[in-house]
């Protein structure tokens, strides 16, 4: 089995032996994009500046090592960048290491480790014009192109882009929702949710959810859960609410969600047009599920009613198998594309240190430009793309077949824990 870079990849913190790793990067090839080699003098001043600025807190300096191996070198640094405290970041990876997924690695774990720091909400890059691989890495971490420049540089010039990562917390303050979704009082509130899971793919009486609603929402899957479309979705059975319903005619092939080819409408739907957010913050608190066979999620999609207009914003995607006994463990989010042409996929898996079967706050600011992640308020996925229509909210708690067919009836019914939900217009 093909290890993860993930895996592979550990930062840690720039020390005395690790001047080698300034010897072996300080060659024409890896000095290409930034002027050339520095002079042994200037080598071991920039060892000593490391250790100089690690020490002050002022920097953050790592060597890069694969499965225990030092192969490269990354780093953070404090700057200002038009005015605004900021965190620069810069790295290299030996040339016998680059195209396995190692640079972008590090950088993922470079820009939780500032992250964490808390103490600057930038971090900007500024790679060569010419040096693609370090654009192209910018672009797919989430950073934005805000331009170009030229300095001087080592006896000459050297013309680079701009890059920024806004790191900073979600700021609801001041901020009023338009939708503020407590689940009070004993009944659903239907002019918000329809209790059906795509039923045009399959039938209202089949994809009909199970809730109790009591200053809480709580989704089940109970013993006597069916699968909701076995004709598609194989033994797969949810419990799910969406604020909208869009299909076409009986047979035909309209409708939202169109998860696999060959989808046929099988039972006509009344078109719903409830909660149909279009920019702004989107926020769920709810708690995942530790089992293997659940996965709990909150993805609003694009209402589809034109085909293209399908994209997918996943909030918060968590399969309790991926959590572990202390309930900590990963939440997906990000974008998928579906079947909107214009988007690509950019979705990841984060590592959340806390108990996940707890309530926590699970948010997206979504621009015209961007979708900025959140999990309780901190930033942890920037996706720089544009979905430029209307989404309806999909809550979801999915029971998922196992291999042999099995059922763990003892651990039913699955329930799926939502606090509440919010809007806030942009």
């Amino acid at each position: 089995m093909t290890t993860s870079a993930r895996d592979r990849v550990r930062l840690r913190r720039w020390g005395e032996d690790d001047f080698p790793l300034l010897e072996r990067a300080n060659t024409p090839l890896m000095t290409a994009h930034l002027g050339g080699p520095e002079s042994t003098e200037e080598l071991h001043e920039r060892q000593a500046r490391y250790l100089r600025l690690n020490a002050s807190g002022e920097a953050r300096m790592f060597r890069i090592e694969i499965d225990g191996v030092p192969a490269g070198g990354i780093g953070r640094w404090q700057v200002e960048h038009d005015g605004v405290p900021a965190w620069e970041a810069g790295w290299h990876v030996e040339p016998g290491w680059q195209g396995q997924g190692i640079a972008a690695e590090a950088l993922r774990q470079l820009i939780a480790d500032a992250v964490a720091d808390g103490g600057r909400g930038l971090l900007v890059a500024y790679p060569g014009v010419d040096n693609p691989p370090s654009n192209a890495l910018c672009r797919r971490a989430g950073f934005e192109h805000r331009g170009s420049g030229t300095e001087p540089w080592r006896g000459g010039e050297l013309t680079f882009n701009i890059w920024t990562l806004d790191l900073s917390p979600l700021d609801l303050s001041g901020r009023v929702p338009d939708v503020d979704e407590r689940f009070r009082g004993d009944r659903l509130d239907e002019t918000r949710w329809w209790p059906f899971y795509t039923p045009h793919w399959s039938s209202q009486e089949r994809t009909a959810a199970r809730y109790d609603v009591d200053g809480g929402l709580t989704l089940r899957i109970d013993d006597g859960t069916a699968p909701w479309a076995p004709e598609w979705d194989g033994a797969v059975q949810t419990s799910h609410l969406q604020t909208g319903q869009f299909s076409g005619g009986l047979g035909s092939g309209i409708g939202q969600h169109r998860f696999r080819e060959g989808l046929v409408v099988r039972e006509e739907q009344p078109e719903r047009r409830l909660w149909l957010p279009h920019f702004g913050v989107i926020e769920v608190r709810m708690a995942a599920i530790r089992h293997p066979d659940a996965m709990v999620a909150f993805w609003p999609i694009g209402y589809e009613d034109a085909p293209d207009r399908s994209g997918e914003i996943c909030i918060a995607e968590i399969f309790g198998a991926e959590i572990d006994d202390d309930g900590a463990g990963w939440v997906g989010v990000g974008v998928k594309p579906q079947n909107d042409p214009r988007l690509q996929m950019d979705f990841e898996k984060i590592r959340v240190d806390a108990d996940l079967t707890q309530p926590h706050d699970y948010a997206v600011e979504w621009t015209a430009d961007r979708l900025r992640f959140f999990i309780d308020g901190r930033w942890v996925k920037t996706v720089v793309q544009s979905i430029d229509y209307p989404v309806q909210l999909m809550l979801d708690v999915y029971e998922l077949p196992r291999s042999d067919g099995a059922r763990d009836t003892s651990a039913l019914p699955h329930e799926f824990r939502v606090e509440r939900v919010r809007t806030f217009p942009a």
